[in-house]
């Protein structure tokens, strides 16, 4: 079993645990570990299709209604040889809700910070988010900043490079995102 103890505990094969396995919590049961992951961002980057995405494998375009609040999910995955089990929290991005999530930061091994690459105010928007992530989160949580639609990158108006720069000088993971291939997204911060 991989603890949440100092050092890097060893995953079942003897290779260091990855960054998420290594804080989160070891419970036993049908899974080895449990990880809190948030999504974060503006309304509208695409954190519910993305979290719809990586839960059912299914691909949701057109009109959403944006999330109220709060909601999760849960999934399990398995990252070399370690069952985890991941609670996904989908959180509101209008500005009206922060308040709500702002509790919800304390105890998330890792923050998803999107922005729709085809939006530049969602982009502009990341350093505001920044700023509560440092209030409100542990120290030591993984971000990673993902520019989400890619698969609409005839209306890009962020550039890769742009992402990269933000994701260097904030020193954060970053990765682009396309919706519709089903990527497997818990290798991105693992």
């Amino acid at each position: 079993m991989i603890s949440n103890g100092a050092g890097a505990p060893p995953a079942r094969n003897g290779t260091p645990a990855p960054p998420l396995l290594r804080k989160a919590a070891s419970l036993g049961g049908s899974y080895d570990v449990a990880g809190k992951v948030m999504l974060l961002g503006d309304s509208g980057v695409g954190k519910t299709c993305f979290l719809i995405q990586f839960k059912d494998g299914a691909f949701l375009s057109g009109t959403f209604i944006a999330t109220v609040g709060i909601d999760f999910r849960n999934k399990v995955v398995t990252v070399d040889g370690v069952k985890v089990k991941l609670q996904i929290w989908d959180t509101a991005g209008q500005e009206r809700f922060r308040s709500v999530t702002h509790a919800y930061y304390r105890d998330a091994q890792a923050l998803l910070l999107l922005y729709d690459i085809t939006s530049k105010m969602s982009f502009d928007n990341i350093r505001a988010w920044l700023t509560e992530i440092h209030e409100y989160a542990q120290k030591d949580v993984v971000i990673m900043l993902l520019g989400n639609k890619a698969d609409v990158s005839s209306e890009r108006v962020i550039r890769t490079e742009d992402g990269e720069s933000l994701a260097r000088v904030s020193e954060l993971m970053q990765e682009p995102l396309v919706p519709r291939t089903g990527l497997p997204v818990w290798t991105l911060w693992c």
